[in-house]
């Protein structure tokens, strides 16, 4: 009877350690439509050590190999990313880059001032050659930010011409006098970056009007080289910008809508990077996951404007901010990267999966060396952190079909506030592979979901996780591999039922065959 009374208290305490969470995941026969790979997208700004000494370490480096200045650690990880595009030259510096500074030979070159971070110089050594170059090495789409408060339209539309025309022009002989024949054909152009603040701190009535000129300026009556013209939008809930943009800019004219939305817990006290409390880590989530609401309301004013949802809503500044690290340049934003941040990537993502009829493009903020990087450089030292990781793991919904996945969520409780513990996207890949990708934000409790799957049958699943001992935990150029996706073992299949053990603080891709 000991025994027996024994074993059942492990039972209890064995069963008692997972909160249990449940979910349905549905298997259409014609899924309703694709996840965008340019929702995996990332940002190069001109900014702290983003361009140089992140991805250009110039021509003549000895020591860091590089192609053309480009550093091949780099581009060999971010290729293994898969990142469909990528933003450049900012931000707010967009709005005071003039693009014909960066062309032509490298010592005639002007400088350029960064007033908006850090004061510092630049030689313009890297510019629209380098740049547009850099992307075809990567195999990734650029998309140029235009200056529109500091510049003019003639400008911007000459850039169009200097980078995208392929006969004869003014614009397209000076590119082939500066070494460039063929065309790099780019499709994605951002008309000015948050024009409500450093892009001009102009209304939304006013910018609407500015937008409308320079969008017509850019493409020809039909638009038959087929620009992606993305209008500056709205900071987090500014559901009013949406709404002047949406009612005011006639849809022949434009393609997508930005919102920018940091997960900060307070603007003039925005915590560490690495020794955060548990308090910080809860708001910095509640921040995070407030994209779902700020998603599903611009959407809603979407719809009434465009209900084929033929614009779509570009996220093309998320991620988390923090304090610079200790006895860096305050201008620069180098913060490392913890679990923290790999929980605000994972949520992030299965948010984006789950609005993938609406958003789809978006760009983390930013790739190397800056706010929520996915590579962190060190002169020749490189290393990939936990979000790199997660958007590593998360690549396999790159332009799957998106399937419906439903949880209900055991709650992460902080204090009288609290949190859904769980969420999960989930995808069919061309080769008819399914992938659901789950995040456990609770620092403490293990999760059990149990989802029930309608639609198909599966007979295998396999895994990985990442996750850590301490929450807190990041990797060094000492220690680079602390954290790193591993297999997982925690996942279950009995007929149609999937049960996966999640431990604390983790995310979790699955592959079901």
């Amino acid at each position: 009877m000991k025994k027996t009374f024994t074993a059942f208290l492990v039972l209890v305490c064995s069963f008692s350690a997972f909160a249990q969470n449940s979910g349905e995941l549905t298997v259409p026969a014609k899924p309703d439509h694709e996840i965008n790979r340019h929702i995996y997208g990332h940002f190069a700004e001109h900014l702290g050590r983003s361009i140089y000494g992140g991805f250009y370490v110039g021509e003549d480096n000895t020591k860091i190999p590089n192609t053309n200045g480009v550093r091949n650690d780099v581009v060999v990880a971010l290729k293994k990313l898969k990142i469909p595009n990528l933003r450049w030259p900012g931000g707010c510096f967009a709005d005071t880059y003039h693009w014909k500074h960066g062309i032509g030979p490298k010592e005639d070159r002007p400088t350029i001032v960064n007033t908006w971070w850090g004061g510092v110089t630049e030689d313009n050594s890297f510019g629209t050659h380098d740049f547009l170059n850099m992307c075809e090495l990567l195999e990734t789409e650029p998309y140029l930010a235009g200056n529109i408060a500091t510049g003019l339209v003639q400008e911007m539309a000459d850039w169009v011409q200097y980078v995208n025309f392929a006969g004869k022009s003014p614009m397209s002989d000076l590119r082939r006098e500066n070494g460039r024949d063929k065309p790099w054909n780019v499709k994605y152009w951002g008309i000015g970056n948050e024009a409500w603040g450093c892009g001009g701190n102009m209304t939304a009535e006013y910018y609407a009007n500015e937008y409308r000129k320079y969008a017509t300026f850019l493409a020809d009556w039909n638009n038959t080289g087929e620009l992606f013209r993305i209008a500056s939008g709205a900071s987090s809930d500014d559901y009013h910008w949406t709404e002047v943009l949406m009612k005011n800019v006639p849809e022949s004219l434009i393609e997508g809508v930005a919102l920018h939305h940091y997960s900060v817990i307070d603007w003039e006290k925005k915590g560490p990077s690495t020794t955060f409390t548990e308090q910080q880590y809860f708001t910095t989530m509640q921040r995070a996951l407030l994209m779902e609401e700020l998603i599903q309301k611009h959407t809603a004013i979407m719809d009434k404007y465009d209900p084929e949802k033929k614009i779509a809503l570009v996220v093309d500044e998320w991620g988390g901010w923090y304090e610079v690290e200790p006895g860096t340049n305050p201008g620069f934003l180098y913060q490392q990267n913890t679990m923290r941040d790999a929980m605000i990537a994972g949520a992030t993502l299965n948010i984006f999966n789950n609005h993938s009829d609406r958003v789809r493009m978006a760009n983390l903020a930013q790739a190397i060396n800056v706010l929520q990087a996915v590579i962190l450089t060190d002169e020749e030292k490189m290393l990939l952190t936990p979000t790199y990781h997660v958007m590593e793991m998360y690549n396999v919904h790159q332009d799957a079909a998106w399937l419906p996945l439903k949880i209900k969520s055991a709650d992460y409780v902080m204090g009288n506030d609290k949190l859904p513990a769980i969420s999960g996207s989930a995808s069919k890949d061309k080769n008819g592979l399914t992938h659901v990708s789950l995040v456990n934000i609770d620092p403490k409790k293990a999760q059990e979901v149990t989802i029930n799957i309608d639609g198909a049958k599966y007979r295998d699943v396999t895994g990985r996780v990442l996750t850590s001992k301490k929450l807190q935990d990041y990797n060094t150029f000492d220690k680079p591999n602390t954290i790193k996706p591993e297999n997982f073992k925690g996942a279950k299949l009995k007929g149609n039922t999937l049960t996966v053990k999640l431990p604390p603080f983790s995310v979790a891709v699955l592959e079901l065959k």
